[in-house]
């Protein structure tokens, strides 16, 4: 069913709402080290190589990620300058480990057995050109309640990344069941009935929103088992601004047909 919001002041403190969160939405995204500041990522090989545009020597052995370099490369990890040959063990699908070059930050990541280092520099034209994020106007009727029906226990999905060859391990909670209008769906739901999320696609995407998936947070499943999904603050996953990310693709279950014009617009049309 669709949650109504039936009084002027109902909807003037749903709209002052939304626009608090995307206001805080917006400001997250100008960390300066944050997703917009990416400007490289350097997949590894088992070969020594020089990184394009960085310091020092880079390759890996036995899952390990070696880096050779000088003082005078100015390589620092957990304030220590790289005299030498210095390895890092990065965690699969973790946040990366640090490795500092002046004001950049070198992200070592694993995705899918893979290595790499992806460059943060707070001086990146996609964060110092940053002017906001397109949205759909927000709109109550986007606001819809749903029926959380628990797996027995949790299950793993995997699904493609926007990098061919990559892929992403979920933990699925359970399936939420919902209508818009007159069209009842179902989405996979990731986490725990806790704070659960999901990942969708619907008839926007690849249109005005960003194809590979959107992301949308709903937080915990009331005790009878009813959820809020609040689509206008589906976002995009980092991949939409930046072409540096792995960020992973919606799961074949949850490619709605219904358009949702709700949330947040493709930032590169």
């Amino acid at each position: 069913m669709t949650i109504t919001l039936d009084t002027a002041s109902a909807t003037t403190t749903f709209l002052d709402d939304w626009r608090r969160w995307h206001d805080a939405r917006e400001d997250g995204l100008r960390d300066p080290l944050g997703w917009l500041s990416l400007t490289a990522l350097h997949w590894l090989t088992d070969s020594p190589d020089h990184l394009d545009g960085l310091p020092g020597t880079w390759w890996v052995t036995d899952e390990k990620v070696f880096i050779t370099a000088k003082p005078g490369d100015r390589l620092d990890v957990d304030g220590e300058r790289i005299a030498g040959v210095h390895i890092l063990t990065p965690a699969e699908g973790a946040p990366g480990l640090s490795v500092l070059h002046e004001d950049r930050v070198l992200e070592v990541i694993r995705r899918s057995g893979q290595f790499a280092v992806r460059v943060h520099d707070p001086a990146a034209a996609t964060l110092t050109g940053f002017t906001g994020v397109p949205t759909y106007p927000a709109d109550p009727r986007w606001v819809v309640a749903g029926r959380f029906t628990p797996f027995s226990t949790a299950r793993t999905v995997t699904t493609g990344a926007v990098v061919d060859g990559l892929e992403h391990h979920h933990s699925a909670a359970g399936l939420i069941e919902f209508r818009i209008g007159d069209t009842a769906a179902t989405l996979l739901a990731f986490g725990t009935p806790a704070d659960l999320k999901v990942l969708f696609t619907d008839a926007t995407s690849g249109v005005t929103t960003y194809p590979a998936a959107r992301s949308l947070a709903i937080g915990a499943v009331d005790a009878d088992g009813t959820v809020t999904l609040d689509f206008n603050r589906a976002v995009n996953l980092p991949c939409a601004f930046t072409d540096y990310a792995t960020c992973p693709v919606a799961p074949a279950e949850n490619r709605l047909r219904v358009a949702i014009e709700a949330g947040e617009q493709d930032p590169k049309l």
